[in-house]
């Protein structure tokens, strides 16, 4: 008892290495006292108490299971003595797998071929179940990139399975660190690998020749038992159940092949019976591959059939076979109507139209299929037009409906081209649009352009139908079938003159259509109902006309290019040279609309010559005008030059002299215009006194009427000068005519304006200066014929002359140039009213004659810079009708008076001197 309850003692093992799985024995001592005492046992740390036989207190047989370590100790465990200790330990081997067509002495548990790691019982690639090392010796990664190695071994591979294999860049992959006794160790593992290879299958018996004692122990204990169970016990034995079960097996299989041999008599006698049959097979299977053929739209092995069929059986007398091609040729002809409805249906490819064509003519169809094909297109093309300005007309967008061309790449496409492919392919003229462009542009331009993409669409395919229904390649592309190539040339020169009023009537509608969109009055009033509908539609722009324009002449063009005779096309040449003159007389009316609303943008703020921006935005005004219509204007190839036509020309300068006019009147209307913030009866003087009075014109400038007057006048002269001029320049350069007489017109109407505007303003001004003379004079009871030795100028005088430089500032804070014109006319009239007073005067005395005479002369030497004809031959007359001074006293004393007085003024007089007239600094 005391012995039993000592700990395990493992003493020996055999083998002492192996590889997992490998049986080993293990000796010692108290191992147990029995299988249930033995309750733990491992080797190299890995549980073996499953796979453990006991045998005795001192031997132990179990297999050895995948540890993790290399090497340790058999650890057995029991009740009676715990956990024992060994004295001996085990190196577990880790070979290579065995492949599933390697010899193996040992059985390999097919477990090994499953993928361990995914826990799964999925099979694995033998491929996978080479060794990891084939070398047996330490794996030393090195840090070479992948492409290096490709680029220093092109063409070779570090995988030892390849066909490409490359030792040295598997050494340099997997041992670049490894030592030269470590390579030498490797060396050694491959040569005893290949001398197990060559050892053969004896080797690998006498390897395994205790598994061969097992496997005899193991039959000769099933034979003994067979013996035992066959002696004892007869009926229910082990040997009769078996034989039972072998007997039931027999009759089964048999069963099983007397059906399957039935089956193959009766199939032989099948297959007898087909054979008889079939030579003739073809056609009884016929009319069904032709309905599946036709299902599947393989018409071309229906058409080879039936054309097989009608040689071999077209003139049979056999009862069977004419029922049968007879049924065939039922199907032959039901295809013969699918494919016309084909054929004729709409929209549809060239490529389809012209397999039809070809499908119907090999099949005989009665008629002309091409002929009719060309008719149905035409009459398609002409429907979507007028569908098209249908769905315009009820307010509709084109959309989803007739002209949605679903499965013809032709429109599909024509966004997608630009604008030289789709010349030659029939695509889109327009470009590509903001997603808004719909719900802004007016839907006569928008109609026109869809109009336009359905021509261009579709009439590019109508005509290759027909130019191929013409030289026959509608049924061969390579010339054979003369026959039918031969009857498609001369039904094509029958129907030259039908298909050319097809063109004709298509380019005819639209025509009509366009012209009942833009210029309804040019169709005759029958035809307004069918073309006609727009009248409460948006009136377009010349901008707008000039898209029209740009689309019909790439219309025109693409039209062209397809080789379509010019004089089916002269009709869009006529709507072309109308268009554009209908473009010219719009823009220009709408530019007389725009030069009226210029007014409205006068701001009264003059530049450094007393000129507002109002010339300039006129001019910028026609300049943009005429920018626009240089499309419309521009002579493309055919077309004529519309300022050449006589009509054109006089009306475009009518409407021209009508825009200057118009922009004239805005002037006359813009100096009579009133303002209710304007004081009219402010005193232009008051504003001298300002030092903010020349920055006030710029900033928040309200003119009075005087002001708007002489910045009127001042605008009248620049466009004399300047803008019509250049106007006049422009309309050259755009080939109009008649500018000459444009420019004169212009000319004498501004003249004429200006003419009125400067005598409202003279009489403004110089009525109360003149008006405020004999008041002074005469202020105080004043008589020339009683009174004192003159002292100097009279007031009245001197207030004159503010006022005249008044109105000088007034007017040069406007415009410099001006200012001699006003001033000229103001002392005219001043000198003219002087001279009128003096003349009214019956005598003077001495002292009244001096004073009459030293008022006058400092008067004219005052003004003296502005004096005119007029002006000095009023003061003379005035002079002339004063008494002369014959004292020289009284010549002295009128000397220093007037020096006195241009002493005493000279500040106020500096004005009037004209190198005082310089240009203000804004």
């Amino acid at each position: 008892m005391s012995r039993a309850r000592q700990p395990p003692l493992v003493t020996g093992i055999s083998p002492k290495e192996g590889a997992a799985w490998t049986k080993v024995t293990i000796r010692g001592e108290n191992l147990g006292t029995g299988p249930a005492d033995l309750i733990g046992l491992s080797i190299c740390g890995h549980n073996c108490l499953l796979t453990a036989e006991w045998m005795s207190a001192s031997k132990i047989v179990c297999r050895v299971g995948p540890a993790k370590d290399d090497k340790g100790e058999i650890i057995v465990t029991t009740k009676s003595g715990g956990l024992g200790t060994s004295t001996v330990s085990f190196k577990l081997l880790r070979p290579e797998r065995i492949g599933i067509l390697d010899q193996s002495a040992v059985w390999v548990d097919e477990m090994n071929y499953y993928d361990m790691r995914t826990d799964r019982n999925k099979g694995i690639s033998p491929l996978s179940l080479r060794p990891s090392n084939p070398l047996g010796i330490d794996i030393d990664k090195g840090k070479i990139p992948q492409s290096d190695m490709e680029l220093t071994f092109p063409g070779m591979s570090g995988d030892f399975t390849s066909e490409n294999f490359s030792a040295t860049w598997y050494l340099i992959e997997n041992h670049a660190g490894s030592s030269f006794e470590q390579l030498k160790i490797a060396a050694s593992n491959l040569k005893k690998q290949a001398t197990k290879k060559n050892e053969g299958s004896l080797a690998y018996v006498k390897g395994g020749l205790s598994t061969f004692f097992e496997a005899q122990d193991a039959l000769a204990a099933i034979h003994q038992r067979l013996e035992s169970d066959g002696t004892e016990r007869v009926e229910g034995s082990m040997t009769q159940r078996l034989e039972n079960i072998l007997n039931r097996a027999s009759d089964t299989a048999d069963t099983l092949f007397q059906e399957v041999l039935g089956r193959k008599d009766k199939a032989d006698s099948t297959r007898n019976a087909l054979n008889v049959l079939q030579r003739f097979k073809f056609l009884f299977n016929l009319p069904l591959n032709i309905e599946r053929n036709i299902q599947k739209g393989d018409y071309d092995v229906v058409i080879n059939d039936y054309e097989k069929a009608k040689s071999l059986f077209g003139n049979t007398e056999v009862p069977v076979f004419k029922k049968v091609y007879a049924e065939v040729e039922t199907r032959i002809g039901a295809l013969r109507s699918l494919l016309l409805e084909k054929l004729l249906q709409t929209p549809s490819t060239l490529h389809d139209q012209k397999r039809y064509i070809r499908y119907l003519s090999d099949l005989h169809a009665p008629g002309d299929p091409a002929w009719q094909c060309i008719y149905a297109q035409h009459k398609w093309i002409l429907q979507l037009m007028q569908n098209c300005r249908e769905e315009f007309i009820s307010g509709q967008r084109v959309g989803v409906g007739a002209l949605d061309l679903e499965g013809d790449t032709r429109l599909l496409a024509l966004g997608r081209l630009s604008h030289t492919a789709s010349l030659k392919r029939g695509g889109s003229l327009r470009t590509p649009r903001p997603s808004t462009w719909r719900f802004e542009t007016p839907q006569q331009v928008q109609f026109v352009e869809k109009l336009s993409d359905v021509v261009i669409g579709q009439l590019p395919n109508f005509w290759k139908l027909w130019i191929s229904y013409v030289n026959g390649s509608l049924f061969s592309e390579t010339g054979e079938k003369s026959g039918q190539v031969e009857k498609s040339k001369k039904n094509a020169r029958q129907r030259q003159n039908d298909f050319k009023k097809m063109i004709e009537e298509i380019t005819n509608r639209l025509v009509k259509l366009i012209r009942g969109a833009l210029l309804p009055t040019t169709l005759p009033q029958g035809e307004l109902n069918l073309f006609g509908g727009w009248e409460n539609k948006t009136e377009l722009t010349g901008a707008w006309l000039t898209q029209i324009i740009h689309t019909v002449r790439a219309c025109h063009d693409a039209l062209s290019s397809m080789e379509i005779p010019n004089d089916l096309l002269q009709v869009i040449h006529d709507l072309l040279l109308e268009l554009r003159v209908h473009c010219l007389m719009v823009t220009l009316l709408h530019t007389t609309e725009d030069v009226k609303r210029l007014a409205e943008k006068e701001d009264w703020v003059v530049d450094n010559e007393g000129i507002t921006a109002l010339p300039s935005q006129f001019e910028q005004c026609m300049v943009q005008m005429l920018q626009s219509l240089k499309e419309p204007l521009e002579i493309k190839s055919g077309e004529i030059n519309v300022l050449q036509l006589d009509q054109v020309q006089d009306q475009a300068a009518e409407l021209i002299v009508s825009i200057m006019k118009v922009f004239i009147n805005c002037l006359e209307q813009l100096s009579t215009k009133t303002d209710r913030d304007i004081d009219t009866s402010h005193n232009i003087a008051m504003d001298l006194s300002s030092p903010d009075r020349f920055t006030g014109i710029q900033e928040g400038f309200s003119p009075t009427s005087e002001q708007r007057l002489l910045i009127i006048l001042s605008n009248c002269q620049y466009l004399e000068r300047h803008t019509f001029l250049n106007l006049a320049d422009h309309f050259e350069k755009h080939g109009f005519t008649g500018t000459e007489k444009i420019t004169r017109v212009s000319v004498d109407a501004v003249r004429e304006l200006d003419r009125k505007l400067f005598e409202s303003y003279i009489e403004r001004r110089a009525d109360p200066i003149a008006g405020s003379l004999e008041p002074g004079i005469y202020a105080g009871y004043f008589d020339w014929r009683d009174c004192q030795t003159p002292t100097g100028v009279r007031n009245y005088l001197k207030e004159a002359l503010v006022n005249i430089i008044t109105v000088h500032a007034e007017v040069f804070t406007v415009s410099k140039d001006l200012v001699p014109r006003v001033l000229s006319k103001i002392v005219e009239s001043v000198a003219d009213e002087m001279c009128r007073l003096m003349q009214c005067v019956s005598s003077f005395s001495k002292n009244g004659a001096l004073q009459a005479r030293l008022e006058l002369c400092a008067l004219r030497d005052a003004i003296a810079a502005y004096l005119n004809a007029e002006s000095n031959a009023s003061f003379k007359l005035a002079l002339d009708a004063l008494p002369q001074l014959h004292s020289g006293a009284d010549k002295k004393l009128l000397e220093e008076l007037l020096n006195k007085f241009k002493s005493s003024m000279q500040l106020q007089l500096t004005c009037f001197q004209p190198s005082s007239v310089q240009p203000v600094k804004r």
